[in-house]
């Protein structure tokens, strides 16, 4: 087809078009001809040693033009892809409200081409939209369960133990095992990386626990412990608000130690373009590249 347009493009002249296409003569001829015993049609009339083209050539030269012209269109498209494309990204709730729009504005400032589209969600909600091809990558809290989905832990969190001031115990009080399992207890809901860590932690402990709330809302919750109706196990950084203010405290647990690594997940067979890459090579650098803040909401 190209070698078609060219002669076209060439005043029907196959010796012009060769040399424009750095082949032989009797190469593009025999071209022309293969296109005409596969479609059943003269494309050009050979009168003497000129061409001439005929009405059937007139309208394969119309669809040649619209289809290397389509054809040109796609690769540019496919090249410039990296540079325009869409990025799927998943976060789990706490990262999805601490970390990930500074993540998003550091990126589409260096990428501006790049559309980033972000799903917020339980971590394993994350992991089935990751096996379905739904997201191309994914920030969560906790290791991935299925073995079809690579982890790689990028940043380490801790989970504070608040109560209310009114409670009786002092800001940063140490409290056995048995008085932290007679609390009334406020936690995130279950398929949350936050609630995966505290089960761990009190299930290792022989603790046994059964929750007073179950919240996806980390503000729900830090308002529940305000208004004195148990105690909570949350990320250190989205508690700071109430902290500063002197509205809750901080405790600690005899033995006990609420921290986590956040990972950086995908689909193993999962191919990731240059800009995912990007992506993620500045979320694993971001604390020591960006100044990060200590919180990015706010309780009321």
């Amino acid at each position: 087809m190209t070698i078609f347009r060219t002669v076209c493009e060439a005043g029907y002249n196959s010796t012009k078009a060769a040399e424009s296409l750095h082949m032989t003569q009797p190469a593009v001829s025999l071209a022309i001809k293969e296109l005409e015993q596969y479609y059943g049609v003269r494309l050009f009339d050979r009168i003497g040693r000129r061409l001439q083209i005929t009405h059937a050539g007139r309208l394969f030269l119309q669809y040649a033009i619209h289809i290397s012209d389509l054809f040109s269109d796609m690769e540019t498209g496919l090249r410039d892809w990296d540079s325009k494309g869409i990025l799927r990204v998943g976060a789990s709730i706490t990262i999805g409200s601490q970390f990930m729009p500074s993540y998003v504005k550091a990126f589409c400032e260096i990428c501006p081409g790049i559309d980033v589209r972000v799903t917020i969600d339980q971590s394993d909600r994350l992991e089935q939209k990751l096996l379905a091809n739904e997201l191309d990558c994914a920030l969560i809290e906790g290791i991935a369960h299925d073995p079809n989905i690579l982890s790689e832990s990028y940043m380490e969190d801790t989970l504070s133990v608040i109560c209310s001031p009114d409670k009786g115990w002092r800001q940063g009080q140490i409290i056995t095992k048995a008085e932290f399992e007679r609390q009334r207890f406020l936690l995130r809901e279950r398929g949350s990386g936050t609630r995966e860590v505290f089960d761990r932690v009190v299930e290792e402990a022989g603790i046994q626990v059964i929750p007073a709330w179950e919240a996806m809302s980390t503000t729900a919750l830090v308002n529940a412990v305000i208004n004195g109706l148990g105690i909570a196990v949350l990320p250190h950084r989205m508690i700071l608000p109430a902290l500063n203010r002197g509205l809750i405290q901080t405790i600690c647990v005899e033995g006990l130690t609420f921290r986590r690594n956040f990972y950086i997940t995908h689909h193993k067979d999962k191919f990731l373009t240059p800009s995912a890459r990007r992506f993620l090579s500045l979320c694993r650098d971001y604390e020591s590249d960006y100044p990060l803040p200590d919180y990015n909401g706010l309780f009321e």
